[in-house]
């Protein structure tokens, strides 16, 4: 539209004015089936779009939507009240060169089932009945949400899409997507949620819902049409949800013990800046939210459970072709980052391409819509990257190499040599993926990274290298016995803080063992320390003593020991020397002298 009212204030960072629009399903004779019996005769989603479709019809993205948040996800809507709520509630996240990048990417925002902004909800008009539904509402879960979603994006004509996103319960839609439409959604990215909310989050849950239900105006959900609605209720509810949404230390840092005014000790009001805060998101909740449609809602994402409805984790995903993108929040208490890791190894049990990132943040669950700008990097990261099956004859991505880790051509040339083409390889201390990446690319090798640095983490969703964000150092009981042919570190051993652990740990995990490291018994090393009496800094350890990730500096000796006392076989060594005195210490047999950089073969003896 053209109309000037439309267009976005000055200054704002959106070239994206939009508008609310609904579809009205073309259901068959029998209506809309749901999950639990009942049926809707009439279906309407609500729903935005931003960017453009290509003539093939793969670039569309579906975003799921959070708990309480509507179709009105990106760039600048005039038709809704005020300034604040016109922006979209993702804007930061959707648009033209951002993570979910519009000029790339058709995006679809809805409005999910039973909601309250324009989708059929507990709201909307009963045909039997011509009156709003209230409680002849029937009960709906999150697959039927999916389902409906289903129907919106193929009214639009779209077939498959090349990715889901959601967080929250924006993320369980998302895995329901994969599970309920497999070969349909290219990739899944879930974002601080979880297969099934904990026993704490359903407690939380249920309060709610019974204020709400216990409100005197609530009228057994018949509410409409009364002088008053159940907005104490439900504004109370808001303020219980409220709670989960932050962290502990967002609270403190937010409010501290502050106090505001508003002291009350008839009423028992605390005049705390807290108790100030939280009413207010109540009251202003009541406004634009629905207490039936919160009541449906919540109660569809505390029966949410893949495990319970399909067997096992792993056996609902047995069928999905997504590509996956978990993502947790540290300080998510809502939906516990170890939720997230076991979604992760469940997957990784399937053999799923999976990446997997815990990102730091103070901010609590609220943090994906809060602090957006690292989980910016991760999206557009995985998003950026061609699908897995296209990676072989895609050229390579231009990143810069992690010196600490990718080293040179030659020794990734060396490593290669040790791995059978084809093998499935786990690379520890991964960097920015450029071993996986290669040896993808000249042997058909399949594999995952895991490390710890999200610039590495991002580097490696660039190159389409599968990659699990994690300390090594806290084992690798994400991995099932057996899970690879071959466990790779390179230059990663003598920076682990328990290195027997670890070189456990990947005999555990793999058949065979890469351990690659550089020598600290070198002939340099031990002519630095004897003739300057300072710690060397070379090639093959390049970082001052001061500014250095290596924690254990051992020779090549030390590791033939630490191997015989862990019952470890070398299978073969490869040891690299650029100098000619090295080469000459290693022709004579002294390789504990002469190379600088060893690359060994282990398995179990």
């Amino acid at each position: 539209m053209s109309d000037s009212s439309r267009i976005p204030p000055a200054g704002r960072d959106t070239a994206l004015s939009v508008e609310t629009q609904i579809m009205r399903v073309d259901l068959p004779p029998g209506g809309f089936p749901l999950v639990n019996g009942g049926v809707l005769s009439e279906l309407s989603i609500a729903y935005e779009t931003y960017g453009n479709l290509n003539p093939d019809g793969a670039n569309a993205i579906l975003i799921c939507s959070p708990l309480t948040t509507d179709a009105h996800a990106a760039g600048y809507n005039p038709d809704y009240e005020t300034e604040k709520e016109r922006i979209g509630w993702w804007d930061e996240m959707i648009g033209p060169g951002k993570a979910i990048d519009t000029d790339r990417y058709f995006v679809i925002a809805q409005n999910m089932l039973g909601g309250c902004r324009g989708t059929t909800g507990p709201s909307s008009l009963n045909p039997a009945t011509g009156r709003p539904y209230g409680s002849q509402f029937p009960a709906i879960t999150v697959e039927d949400m999916v389902n409906a979603q289903r129907l919106l994006i193929q009214g639009l004509g779209i077939d498959t899409l090349a990715a889901v996103v959601g967080g929250s319960m924006g993320g369980m839609q998302a895995l329901q997507w994969s599970i309920s439409y497999p070969t349909q959604v290219k990739k899944c990215i879930c974002i601080a949620a979880a297969p099934s909310l904990s026993a704490q989050a359903l407690g939380f849950e249920i309060i709610s819902r019974r204020v709400i239900v216990n409100d005197p105006q609530f009228h057994g959900g018949d509410y409409y049409g009364q002088p008053q609605k159940p907005d104490g209720g439900l504004a109370l509810a808001r303020m219980i949800g409220h709670i989960t949404y932050l962290s502990a230390a967002a609270m403190h840092q937010k409010f501290g013990r502050r106090e505001r005014g508003g002291l009350d000790p008839e009423r028992f009001e605390t005049g705390f800046e807290v108790e100030s805060y939280l009413k207010h998101q109540g009251h202003k909740f009541v406004d634009r939210f629905d207490a039936n449609s919160y009541l449906h809602i919540t109660w569809a994402m505390d029966h949410f459970d893949i495990a319970a409805r399909y067997g096992s984790l792993e056996a609902a995903f047995e069928q999905s072709q997504a590509e996956f993108l978990l993502v947790a929040l540290s300080s998510d208490w809502l939906f516990f980052p170890e939720q997230t890791r076991r979604l992760a190894q469940a997957l990784l049990n399937r053999r799923k391409i999976v990446s997997l990132v815990e990102l730091e943040s103070p901010y609590g669950h609220d943090a994906f819509l809060l602090e957006v700008a690292h989980l910016s990097r991760v999206l557009h990261g995985f998003l950026e990257k061609p699908a897995h099956a296209e990676s072989l004859t895609a050229p390579a991505a231009k990143t810069k190499a992690s010196p600490a880790k990718s080293g040179s051509l030659s020794e990734i040339d060396s490593l290669s040599s040790l791995i059978d083409p084809g093998s499935h390889i786990l690379d520890i201390g991964c960097g920015n993926g450029q071993l996986i990446d290669t040896l993808y690319r000249k042997q058909g090798v399949t594999g995952i990274g895991i490390d710890f640095d999200l610039s590495h983490v991002v580097e490696c969703l660039r190159r389409n290298v599968p990659v699990v964000q994690a300390d090594v150092d806290r084992g690798l009981s994400m991995f099932r016995d057996g899970a690879f042919d071959f466990a790779v570190l390179n230059r990663t051993l003598q920076e682990m803080k328990r290195p027997r652990l670890v070189m456990r740990e990947i005999l555990r995990v793999a058949r065979k063992g890469i351990v690659a490291f550089p020598n600290f018994g070198h002939a340099g090393n031990r002519a630095s320390l004897l003739l300057q009496g300072r710690m060397p800094v070379t090639r093959a350890l390049p970082h001052h003593w001061d500014d250095t990730p290596n924690i254990h500096l051992f020779s090549l000796q030390d590791f033939r020991d630490l191997c015989a006392d862990e019952g470890i076989a070398i299978e073969k060594e490869l040891c690299f020397a650029q100098s000619w005195r090295s080469q000459t210490l290693m022709s004579l047999g002294l390789t504990n002298v002469g190379s600088e950089y060893v690359i060994a073969l282990i398995g179990r003896a």
